[in-house]
């Protein structure tokens, strides 16, 4: 950088007040929804059986994709054979055509198994999670079933090698029974995308002076983060301080051409997605140390309080300039099981002073400068609809799915898990595997997991590498990676669903920023100078 290129840096303080012109952060909208909060204290029960989600999710979305299945196989004729609706799949007849809704359910050989856990006394912390719960060396011993209240029904046919099924998904299967008491598929429906609510449909309209913006100011931004990684340690120290002078504005990129601190006073909110810390809390004692007694239930030589303390120490400086949500993953200190509760404001001595104070009884409490939420998250920023998880669900259902014979040929691939998230959104369902192999809360009246409306912006943290797409009413339905029909999900008004795949920010030092007029991302990326070998 040379003297005469004005950006902000090397010249010198100007004494006219007047020369300085005044950057102010737009104000931000926010309207948080309480789907997964849990009840407190004496009213959360672990007594129920587990199986109730899955007749919740089958009796919320049985008459959606029975719907869909209608509206495609309603008088259709095979071989001179009418297709016909099964209530029960076990009323299913040996060689007549028939279609039938219900959940699928994946029996594979390594997918952990809850009763043999308990059997090895192996239940007092999670099991370790598996790359993948298919054998690749015997690939026929996945089998698929289909299940509903009356019992269940295995699924076979070349269709199926062609379609990517995880436990938990609703789906209508048209078949027959063959001799071996087996179900062919040919054909497989979903849900499909629920209706979408219009944007500030819960703010009763947009806010005075944000109607008509965007076209040629450019709207704000909604900046999202996951993976930290925060480790107590010196190598935090440079990517948190970049991060933390891009979102304050003190870039010195000061003008609209140079864009970053322009964008940076345009950001309303930030969304941290999980796994803010990056190593556990507890660390191995010293070699011959002497253990201090227990207090408060854990050992205060071996409590680290470096990582959790760096993370307050980041939250307390940038949050009197920008309001933050934060959601937690499985490396934070909360509950492990899902939906995961929000980090309690004791774990930050002074970044719980933006926090909102506790509500009283029944009243309902606004939503704070910071915002400790749960995992996953539902709720409204700058007007547009938000859904959004620390990452598991997508991890998981990827331990289902064969990949193989794909372009990318990796599971891991960014292309993969945009498949994985279209496909939740066409399931109507954000954590189709738990409570199967993901912990879950077991619900008893309402399963939340299930999407009751269409999200504007679905994302996932903590992934391997950025990735986005846009799906809308018009898409090709790409469960099984070949080019199919333009389908229509039948709704008044366009749906417009930005898919976001958050990278770990440890990893790759990515900033995602989405506008909040139009829903383009953009990307920031923080890193340092490595320096340039010497040429020999």
């Amino acid at each position: 950088m040379t003297p005469n290129e004005d950006f902000g840096f090397l010249r010198s303080p100007s004494d006219d007040n007047e020369d300085c012109e005044q950057v102010y952060r737009a104000p931000s909208y926010y309207n948080p929804l309480e789907t997964f909060k849990l009840p407190l204290g004496g009213d959360r029960h672990y007594k129920q059986q587990y199986g109730d989600m899955y007749f919740l999710r089958l009796a919320r979305l049985k008459p959606a994709v029975e719907e869909v299945a209608i509206a495609a196989w309603d008088g259709l004729t095979i071989a001179g054979e009418h297709a016909r609706r099964v209530d029960r799949v076990l009323d299913v007849r040996q060689g007549e055509l028939c279609w039938m809704a219900g959940t699928v359910y994946m029996d594979m050989p390594l997918k952990p198994n809850i009763l043999v856990d308990l059997t090895k006394e192996n239940f007092t912390s999670a099991p370790a999670p598996r790359p993948t719960y298919t054998d690749p060396s015997d690939p026929s011993s996945t089998q698929i079933m289909l299940e509903d209240e009356s019992g269940r029904l295995r699924l076979t046919g070349t269709f199926l090698s062609a379609t990517h099924l995880v436990t938990g998904a609703i789906i209508a299967v048209l078949g027959t029974e063959n001799s071996n008491g087996d179900f062919e598929v040919i054909d497989i429906k979903v849900p499909d995308l629920p209706l979408q609510p219009p944007r500030w449909e819960r703010d009763g309209g947009a806010p005075t002076g944000t109607q008509g913006k965007g076209s040629a100011e450019g709207g704000g931004k909604i900046a999202f983060v996951s993976g930290l990684g925060i480790t107590g340690t010196s190598s935090d120290t440079l990517s948190l301080e970049l991060l933390t002078d891009y979102l304050l504005g003190y870039t010195g990129l000061g003008s609209e051409e140079n864009g970053i601190s322009a964008n940076a006073s345009k950001i309303t909110r930030l969304v941290i997605a999980g796994n803010s810390l990056g190593a556990p809390v507890n660390t191995e004692p010293a070699p011959g140390s002497k253990p201090m007694q227990k207090k408060y239930g854990y050992d205060a030589s071996a409590y680290n309080a470096l990582p959790i303390t760096q993370l307050d120490n980041f939250l307390a400086e940038i949050l009197p300039s920008i309001p933050v949500t934060l959601m937690p993953g499985d490396q934070d200190p909360a509950n492990f099981t899902l939906p995961q509760q929000g980090i309690h404001r004791a774990m930050f001595p002074q970044a719980r002073a933006y926090c909102a104070p506790p509500a009283h009884g029944d009243d309902k409490q606004e939503p704070g400068w910071f915002d400790s939420v749960t995992n996953p998250w539902e709720g409204d920023v700058e007007g547009w609809r938000l859904w959004g998880c620390s990452g598991q669900n997508v991890d998981d259902v990827l331990r289902y799915l064969d990949f193989a014979g794909d372009d990318e040929n990796e599971t891991d691939s960014a292309e993969a898990r945009m498949r994985v998230m279209e496909a939740m959104l066409r399931w109507r369902c954000g954590v189709p595997t738990a409570p199967d192999t993901l912990w879950s809360y077991p619900f008893q009246e309402v399963d939340p997991f299930v999407l009751e409306a269409c999200p504007h912006i679905f994302f996932a943290g903590s992934q391997p590498s950025f990735k986005t797409t846009l799906i809308d009413d018009m898409i090709p339905l790409r469960l099984d990676g070949g080019d199919t029909e333009m389908t229509d999900t039948g709704n008044n008004s366009p749906t417009r669903v930005r898919v976001l795949s958050i990278p770990r920010f440890q990893k790759t030092g990515e900033l995602v920023l989405v506008d909040t007029e139009t829903l383009e991302v953009e990307v920031v990326r923080f890193g340092t100078f490595a320096g340039q070998e010497e040429k020999k």
